[in-house]
């Protein structure tokens, strides 16, 4: 058979395919190498495998050089390729040993099946969420993500803060699955959706007898996270009456049950999260501060997308993944114009707003590319104030410049009251702070 035959036989696999010979130069390097690596076939061809795919890419090489040593074949070994965005792709790797005539090792062929989706299906399953699990090469994100280790360690009670929409219950699991409770639950309380009185029978549970409807004992959720974690979400929304419940638990580690006549202990740790600014609350008078320096041990503060658009690829990528798996669709790109749109919108609804879009864009779309048309209203009606770089790639942040002006016009607007001028700014009130401290705004 023709020898171009057989490379347009291996270039029409889903499967990525390398060899290399003794010297580990890459010999073959097929089409779904070039997409699972991001290393373009011609950049590959005739380079060092161990040169090219550096840092986190040793535990391939490793195996492939057990391989090349032993001569014993090599199958479905589960590993991850770090990709050229350093995206960690989850694959099943397959290695053969390459024989000349006389018996010898003369090189190896490995093929690599990209198992991102089962990987997504099995964490979904499982609720579990790891730190690879967030997607991001914003340097605020990276920030968190090189300290969430130690973070996580230390057992500490963990504030995360940022609009609605960022993820702040992802990185709250991640953070769990990090730790030393890991094997323990992972329990969640939107603490916003409940009315006081129920909320409190959620967080504590009651006993038999307490209320009319009482005809049993209920556990609450801090005995149900009870070596594990407890995830308090929208906590600044807890009326005052339950702030103090709440502070009693933070200090005493004991709470009791409605209808109790005894305390209980409990060991959760407790991560909450908020879209408001409780530092400001709590000087306002709406947040007890007592509670809220208790919870805030360690802050993380989550960046909106509007922040972290150079994460748009990123994200987009990994959410048609997800929604491929979930879906069971098969898209498998977005257009330019789709890309430059969802690259020039705010997302004011931040992280979730993008996957809503991209899951409503694959509903519309018959084929494999999303479309610019496929995009939701909101996003196609958006007249793009933003400004584009040279090369149309990226929106440019404003110059630091017009930034502060434009903060220091909005605060002078709003008689200097941080909250209001967020709200204008279309921005968190913690990030306004911090915008504040860099700029040097009193």
């Amino acid at each position: 058979m023709d020898v171009s035959l057989y490379r347009l036989i291996l270039d029409s696999l889903s499967e990525g395919v390398c060899t290399v010979d003794r010297d580990w130069t890459i010999t073959y390097f097929n089409r779904a190498a070039e997409r699972l690596t991001g290393v373009p076939v011609e950049e590959a061809l005739g380079s060092n495998f161990v040169e090219l795919f550096k840092g986190e890419a040793c535990e391939c090489h490793a195996l492939l050089a057990q391989v090349m040593e032993s001569g014993r074949p090599l199958a479905e070994k589960p590993t991850v390729i770090v990709d050229r965005r350093g995206a960690r792709v989850p694959v099943n790797l397959n290695v053969t040993p390459i024989h000349a005539g006389d018996g010898s090792i003369v090189g190896l062929a490995a093929s690599f099946r990209d198992v991102s989706a089962m990987e997504l299906l099995r964490k979904e399953l499982r609720g579990e969420h790891a730190v690879g699990d967030i997607v991001s090469k914003n340097p605020a994100i990276r920030r968190i993500l090189n300290i969430l280790p130690q973070i996580a360690e230390s057992g500490s009670t963990v504030l995360i803060t940022g609009p609605s929409g960022t993820g702040k219950e992802l990185f709250a699991r991640a953070i769990h699955h990090a730790g030393p409770r890991r094997d323990g639950p992972f329990v969640a309380v939107n603490c916003g959706a409940l009315p006081d009185t129920l909320l409190e029978s959620e967080l504590f549970g009651y006993k038999q007898g307490a209320f009319t409807d009482a005809k049993r004992d209920k556990p609450g959720r801090f005995a149900l996270a009870q070596g594990g974690t407890l995830f308090l979400d929208e906590i600044g929304d807890v009326s005052p009456a339950l702030q103090i419940k709440l502070l009693r638990v933070l200090q005493e580690r004991e709470y009791e049950p409605l209808g109790a006549t005894a305390t209980q202990k409990t060991d959760a740790r407790i991560i909450a999260a908020t879209n408001r600014d409780l530092a400001d609350a709590a000087m306002r008078g709406l947040f007890r501060n007592d509670l809220f320096y208790r919870l805030n041990v360690v802050q993380i503060d989550l960046p909106p997308l509007a922040e972290r658009r150079e994460d748009i690829p990123l994200l987009v990528e990994h959410f048609i993944r997800a929604l491929n798996a979930e879906k069971g669709r098969k898209v498998t790109r977005v257009s330019s114009g789709a890309m430059r749109r969802l690259l020039l919108y705010p997302f004011p609804g931040n992280v979730r707003e993008l996957r809503n879009a991209l899951e409503y864009a694959g509903i519309i779309c018959q084929g494999g590319e999303i479309q610019e048309q496929c995009l939701p209203p909101a996003i196609l009606e958006h007249g793009g104030a933003a400004c584009l770089d040279a090369a149309g790639a990226a929106p440019l942040k404003p110059p630091p410049r017009d930034e502060k002006e434009r903060i220091a016009a909005a605060l002078a607007a709003h008689g200097g009251h941080r909250a209001r001028t967020a709200r204008a700014l279309g921005i968190n009130a913690s990030t306004l702070w911090r915008k504040m401290r860099k700029h040097g705004i009193s």
